[in-house]
């Protein structure tokens, strides 16, 4: 219970420090069926628009991420502009891992990696894959990692400690 204490108080200010570009986590897609809250006219747009940037996808995969739309997340991830953005890359590690596609996962997780080695939010993601395989040191890893690129108190550090100490991965 003392961790769930404190993954409540690290969260809000730790996203951003954690590499998702916001200080929050995402409540609801702001948009349905795939569509792309364009930040300029407020509209919900095609994914694919021209109006839209990378940065507006990305956080509409978020946001469907988020609430289990793995799937719609995917289908925005294949509309970015840069499909080698480590940002892609680690979202595409997480919606396959919340899919089911463990190794596919962990081979977004090490692209991602290879191109920004402080990415702190697909460390902690690769984290939680290790762990939902029994593969706690390779976990602790991570979270040694972590730690060491600056990411203590971080929501990356706290949700992977958070596993390993009680062997619960969350969605998100």
């Amino acid at each position: 219970m003392r961790y769930l204490a404190v993954l409540a108080l690290v969260l809000p200010s730790a996203a951003m420090a954690a590499g998702s570009g916001s200080s929050t986590p995402p409540v609801q897609p702001a948009c349905e069926a795939g569509k792309v809250r364009d930040a300029a006219s407020g509209a919900c747009v095609d994914k694919s628009s021209h109006l839209l940037d990378d940065a507006e996808r990305l956080q509409a995969v978020r946001e469907y991420a988020y609430a289990g739309q793995n799937r719609l997340a995917q289908q925005v991830l294949d509309a970015m502009d840069d499909q080698q953005a480590d940002g892609v890359l680690t979202y595409r590690g997480f919606t396959a891992r919340q899919l089911g596609n463990l190794s596919e996962a962990m081979d977004w997780y090490k692209l991602a990696l290879d191109i920004n080695p402080d990415n702190l939010l697909t460390r902690s993601y690769m984290g939680l894959g290790f762990v939902e395989q029994g593969q706690d040191d390779l976990a602790r890893a991570q979270l040694s990692e972590i730690r060491a690129r600056g990411g203590r108190g971080t929501w990356a550090e706290a949700s992977l400690r958070l596993a390993l100490d009680t062997g619960v991965t969350k969605g998100y």
